[in-house]
């Protein structure tokens, strides 16, 4: 089925690969930004909004706070801010929005492996996908990554003369992890140069191999991200399935920075990097579960210590040995000594040591033995990497035997799981933290010092989804994967990542907490109307002269960023999926920290309900529409009644005003019966 071999890799800026002839860069892969008018200007406008919203943010917490009523003025405040920190996020990334020209030719000799992923889609179209990807006009080999194992397209594809990967036997009973792990699985059955990663839907063009290549005639380039475009999209786009502002000037600003992401599919990626990055982790993974275990040897050996008699002379002798067998094991860890060398010179001191040792105590020996065997038999499950902490600080504080700690410590650092035997296969190139393999991958590649490129120019077209239902699936593992990456690898505290690469990541991490901020958005409005409690001092001149030219210079920057794209439906459900995006948040959290479970959700292909519309799924939404309509009547009849201030009420009837405009989406997305059934109508 594949061919097999061995590569030796080396990291980025390998002197063996020499970009060009010449030895110079061409001007779309250098990692310079051009300023031209059109930057300059977007940079005084960004400057311009910063300085307006800092401004207005100071303010308000430093004058207009309405402290009698802190329980709607602190969140109000608080959501304010984030709102802040969300557009000076945006305004650097857009600093250096980069527009690259043309591309270089392919290097010579490129060779390439693309894999079509696919777990349960419908065969036609993933037979579509192959087939298209089989017209591809630079020298390649199709695969089919097919993690559903289905007979049928593997017939197909094999007549077709596309090649298919499933999983091979030493997945079984072990953890899949979805999407990355079916990649992982076909890295290690293929031997392309590059790869060209495609969703089951993501049809691509002939010349997307051609447009993509030449950037990596530039030897640190370790990813090319095209975007993500969808067809049979109404033009209002009632499911906001195209993306044109990050797929388009956030994806360029973040290109800007050398910080472009990996976005799934439509990309392509150099196996040397995936692979110097798997090896990477997971040499990083067993040095972390040593230091774990010398910890725990320490505090072992000090317990035993402590609770020896004081003729116990050899038994001092022998504890003071391994001791110094683990302070010296911690020193080579730190000096970058091969690890299996480490862990066999400390197993030969320990096996000296202990030989030095007889126990009087044969009873406590025994004890100790059967613990041991405990242990042993609990790490050799799972490694030491995935014991739980405080099972090993349990282990730490028990009294032992000088001979049971001489044990214990050797059981310890020989349950190291080198081998990873939990795993499929020890080296896992595309990360599993999180149910999306792309975000993760990306910033560790970024962290070992490799570059990424975002070209745009629309190279496959895919399926959006065709309903609620679906869209509210997909954006929910989205949201999920992200904020899983964030709790489990914070960008802001990453070694290796620059200073720019952080805050680019944390942009994207940090929009995904909207849905809180968004509450409050619509809570606040219904509090003043209601009871005529002001969240602010007062609506004073000062109030109007500072927020006012902050909002619209902030939708100016909008509006020339998006040069004539339509970017509202975007805003809207960056809003109207405040349940998602806290779902997400809360979700997540209960994976990471509680260890929850957070199964992967593949995103339907085709249309999932036609009988009914699909209110239910929108019923936060609906009952927050519902009271922002009767705080406005209430609103209304106070002020007519004179128990309401005028200006007070007509500034929160217009923010309501804003506000079911925002929520007007979901009553259209509710109501969409998919692109046919639309053409129909």
């Amino acid at each position: 089925m594949s061919r097999h071999r061995r590569t030796a890799w080396t990291g980025p800026g390998d002197a063996s690969a020499r970009p060009l002839p010449g030895g110079d860069l061409p001007t779309s892969l250098s990692p310079r930004v051009p300023l031209t008018p059109r930057l300059f200007g977007l940079r005084v406008l960004v400057l311009v909004t910063a300085v307006l919203g800092v401004n207005y943010i100071a303010w308000r917490w430093l004058e207009s706070v309405n402290w009698s009523a802190w329980w709607i003025a602190v969140p109000l405040i608080l959501a304010e801010t984030y709102s802040l920190v969300d557009s000076l996020l945006f305004g650097l990334t857009m600093w250096r929005l980069r527009r690259r020209g043309e591309p270089p030719p392919p290097p010579e000799g490129a060779t390439v492996d693309v894999f079509i992923t696919t777990y349960n889609e419908p065969i036609d179209l993933v037979m579509t996908t192959a087939e298209a990807a089989l017209r591809i006009r630079h020298p390649h080999r199709t695969w089919i990554l097919d993690d559903g194992a289905r007979p049928e397209l593997q017939a197909r594809a094999e007549a077709a003369g596309i090649g298919v990967v499933t999983r091979s036997r030493d997945w079984a009973d072990r953890p899949r992890h979805a999407k990355a792990g079916n990649l992982n699985n076909a890295l290690m059955s293929t031997d392309g140069e590059f790869i060209l990663i495609l969703d089951a839907d993501q049809v691509p063009d002939p010349a997307i191999l051609d447009r993509t290549l030449g950037y990596f005639r530039d030897p640190q380039t370790a990813l090319v991200q095209t975007p993500q475009v969808f067809v049979k999209v109404p033009g209002d786009d009632p499911l906001g399935s195209q993306a044109p502002l990050f797929y388009g000037p956030i994806q360029q600003g973040k290109d800007g920075w050398n910080a472009a992401f990996f976005c799934g599919s439509n990309a392509v990626l150099r196996r040397e990097a995936l692979m110097q990055l798997g090896v990477s982790r997971y040499v990083t993974e067993v040095e972390v579960a040593v230091q774990q275990a010398l910890r725990t040897a320490d505090r072992v050996l000090a317990r035993a210590r402590r609770g020896l008699d004081a003729d116990r002379v050899d038994a001092r002798e022998a504890l003071a040995r391994v001791e110094a067998a683990v302070t010296q094991a911690r020193a080579e860890l730190r000096g970058g000594e091969a690890l299996a060398d480490i862990t066999y010179r400390f197993q030969q001191r320990v096996e000296e040591a202990a030989h030095g040792v007889v126990s009087s105590d044969v009873a406590a020996l025994e004890a100790d033995l059967a613990t041991i065997a405990e242990i042993a038999g609990e790490l050799g499950e799972s490694g030491l990497a995935e014991v739980d902490r405080a099972a090993l600080g349990r282990l730490a504080a028990r009294d032992w035997s000088p001979l049971g700690a001489i044990e214990t410590v050797r059981t310890l650092v020989r349950s190291v799981d080198v081998d990873r035997d939990d795993e499929a296969q020890p080296v896992m190139p595309l990360a599993t933290i999180s149910v999306t393999e792309d975000m993760a991958t990306c910033m560790r590649l970024h962290g070992l010092g490799w570059r990424t490129v975002y070209h745009h120019e629309t190279l496959a077209l895919g399926l959006a989804p065709e309903d609620l239902g679906t869209m509210l699936t997909q954006r929910l593992r989205w949201a999920q994967g992200t904020v899983q990456v964030m709790l489990r690898e914070n960008p802001l505290a990453q070694r290796g990542l620059t200073l720019a690469q952080r805050l680019m990541y944390w942009a994207t991490m940090w929009s995904y907490l909207s849905g809180f901020a968004a509450v409050v958005y619509f809570a606040a409005p219904v509090v003043f109307l209601v009871s005529g409690v002001l969240p602010v001092q007062a609506l004073s001149a000062d109030f109007f002269l500072r927020l006012v030219p902050f909002l619209v210079v902030n939708q100016v920057l909008f509006w020339v960023i998006g040069r004539r794209k339509r970017t509202w439906r975007g805003q809207q459900y960056s809003l109207a999926l405040f349940p998602v995006w806290i779902r997400s948040v809360t979700s997540a959290v209960g994976n990471v920290v509680f260890g929850r479970s957070l199964a992967f959700a593949v995103t339907p292909k085709e249309r999932q309900s036609v009988d009914r519309r699909p209110w239910h799924l929108v019923r936060p939404q609906l009952a927050v529409v519902a009271l922002l309509v009767v705080a406005s009547a209430v609103g209304l009849v106070r002020m007519l009644t004179g128990a309401a201030d005028e200006l007070g009420t007509v500034v929160n009837l217009v923010w309501v005003v804003f506000d079911l405009a925002v929520l007007s989406v979901v009553v259209k997305a509710v109501r969409y019966r998919g692109p046919d059934a639309e053409a129909v109508a």
